[in-house]
């Protein structure tokens, strides 16, 4: 598609997402990671968990990321990524879906992200003739639906994002009820 302007989105991490899995002392659901890890050695099996603290009451909980794994099985800089508690790594596992469906907590993304854009707000619904593309890239893998994206970018409300999208002026990739977590393009057609 033939645009006159472009633009880019980006989704940028404010905070990490908010552990949700209740306390085993005051039942509050919400936890944040600590920064550290427990690795624990019982001959040649070790245990490894990410260790999130109580929003409530401020209670240390473990979220098993390895049990009773052979030494040999964990890569070397892995493991001393969990022994030096390694902020990339604390980052990486708190953000890890599988980890959070295996473990059974969920990931509550609200306050974690917000959206930058480079493109100051156009009257979208007057008349303004030039095409756009629109590029949102993600720095973080937040699932997000794409209606949600575009209010805040485009700073209109969300009938007035369906009139576009169902007129054909707002083309997308993905529905509008989708939740997106990877880069993509959008386009803006002239009435």
């Amino acid at each position: 598609m033939n645009t006159d302007r472009k633009a880019l989105w980006v989704v940028r991490e404010l905070a990490l997402p908010t552990i949700v899995k209740d306390c085993p002392s005051c039942r509050a659901p919400r936890h944040h990671p600590t920064g550290k890890f427990r690795v624990n050695a019982n001959g040649k099996l070790l245990d490894v968990w990410m260790l999130i603290g109580c929003e409530r009451c401020d209670r240390t909980s473990k979220i098993a990321v390895h049990e009773r794994v052979q030494v040999r099985a964990i890569a070397g800089d892995l493991l001393r990524g969990f022994e030096n508690n390694d902020p990339a790594l604390v980052r990486r596992l708190a953000m890890d879906a599988g980890l959070a469906r295996r473990a059974a907590y969920r990931l509550d993304w609200g306050g974690a992200w917000e959206l930058e854009t480079d493109l100051p707000f156009h009257d979208l619904r007057g008349g303004e003739p030039a095409s756009l593309e629109v590029v949102v890239r993600f720095e973080l893998p937040a699932p997000i639906r794409v209606e949600k994206l575009l209010t805040a970018g485009f700073g209109l409300s969300r009938p007035a994002v369906r009139g576009m999208v169902d007129s054909g002026r707002i083309r997308l990739p993905r529905p509008l009820g989708a939740r997106v977590r990877e880069d993509f393009t959008l386009f803006v057609t002239g009435p």
